[in-house]
């Protein structure tokens, strides 16, 4: 959401002792860049189970493979450390960026740049992936526009009602048995049913499909189900609260005022409220919600939001203290260009695991499938360094510009900038 056009160097990383805050207008945006970084190779991890399929097998199965012992630890631990988390920071993040462009821009392009979003959606739901969070993202980025006018206070209450919604309205389903998402479900398995997809061949189906049209038919039943994986999982309430968070920590400017914040202080408290309740959360969720879709639902808001803010709190400590310089140089890179490496992400996925790939779907433990998002990630980190070495913005970050400010855009560098 940014619109730095050079690469973060390290001078960007000094900071004034005196005033004990950036200095320059591309250090208060870097720390942005780098939570960013950081998200997406959380989100590598979240997605690359089901890209790999394995999310998709039975539990039987899952424990004929040779990992399987291991992978229950990872399972619980991608519960507890990796599920909501690092979606939970780019959606924060998102809020974030709406403050920004409203502050330089005003309204009108915010809405130009969502309705774009909202077609770059579509098409990644439609034509590559199934698990697209593009399109949700648009739908809650255009509703946000409704309470720019509120009072932080209010802004922050309204925040709290969004995000404990879901848990009202588990508990409607579980107590009174009211299914929001039912007609969905039901679409969802006639348009499957009218493909060809089964109980029976779904988890093979991708695995197994080597040309696109195979595929694509694939993706059509799937993005129905997406359509009720949000209503049954109320994931639009949940998202357009932490977009309302975002936006009041991008309001009040508190990127820019992290030397000044009690950080310990804060990762402490985020950290004794979110460390408990993820192992509650990570213990519900492998235990097959043992307490009950309410409280499961109630673990999970209660969760991901604090443990979310601690890893917030530890990467700002970690900069705030001038060290790892390198690190967070390289960290930014695939934050700058978050949209490009978001899509890449799922078209490496299809390159590894789908038929028309090299078609490894079903043959990785978790275990596994996890190193390969780690290495997705990293491999993703060296190539948009090297990217923004020689031009201002990542592919899809200049075609969303384009869109949404209706000119041309260079995005080449010149030889001074580089």
């Amino acid at each position: 959401m940014q619109d730095n056009d050079t690469l973060y160097t390290k001078t960007d990383f000094a900071n004034d002792k005196e005033a004990k805050r950036p200095t320059t207008e591309r250090q208060r945006h870097l720390i942005l860049d780098i939570l960013r970084g950081f998200a997406l190779m959380g989100i590598a991890l979240a997605n690359y189970p089901e890209f790999a399929l394995w999310t998709f097998l039975s539990s039987e199965q899952q424990a004929t493979m040779p990992t399987a012992e291991t992978d229950k630890i990872v399972r619980f631990l991608q519960y507890l450390l990796v599920d909501g988390k690092f979606y939970t920071i780019f959606s924060l993040l998102f809020g974030v960026g709406f403050s920004l462009i409203l502050n330089r821009h005003g309204i009108s392009l915010f809405l130009r740049r969502m309705i774009v979003l909202v077609c770059i959606g579509f098409v990644h739901l439609m034509f590559i992936w199934s698990g697209d969070i593009l399109l949700l993202y648009a739908i809650g980025g255009l509703l946000l526009t409704l309470f720019v006018r509120f009072s932080n206070k209010s802004l922050l209450c309204i925040a709290t009602l969004l995000i404990f919604v879901p848990v009202v309205l588990d508990g409607f389903t579980e107590f009174y048995g009211t299914d929001f998402a039912a007609p969905l479900y039901d679409a969802w398995w006639r348009t499957a049913s009218s493909k060809g997809i089964t109980e029976d061949n779904f988890a093979i189906w991708l695995r197994d499909a080597n040309t696109y049209p195979q595929m694509f038919a694939f993706l059509v039943q799937g993005a129905v189900e997406r359509m009720w994986e949000f209503v049954e999982g109320h994931r639009l309430p949940k998202v357009l609260g932490l977009f309302i968070v975002g936006y009041v920590i991008g309001k009040n400017k508190l990127y820019t005022r992290i030397f000044e914040l009690p950080l310990c202080t804060l990762f402490f408290l985020s950290f004794i409220v979110g460390a408990p309740t993820s192992f509650l959360y990570a213990c519900s969720a492998v235990g097959s919600h043992p307490w009950g879709g309410t409280i499961h639902s109630l673990l999970y808001a209660v969760s991901v939001i604090p443990l979310a803010f601690t890893y917030i709190f530890f990467i700002c400590l970690l900069f705030t203290h001038n060290t790892l310089h390198g690190f967070f140089r390289m960290l930014a890179a695939p934050g700058r260009m978050a949209l490009s490496n978001y899509i890449g992400q799922s078209l490496i996925g299809i390159f590894l695991f789908y038929g028309i790939g090299l078609g490894f779907g079903t043959s990785f433990g978790l275990i596994h499938i996890v190193l390969v998002a780690f290495a997705v990630f990293i491999f993703q980190t060296f190539a948009s360094r090297l990217w923004l070495s020689h031009f201002r913005f990542g592919v899809l970050e200049w075609l969303w510009r384009m869109l949404t400010y209706g000119r041309y855009f260079p995005i080449k560098k010149e030889k001074t900038e580089t």
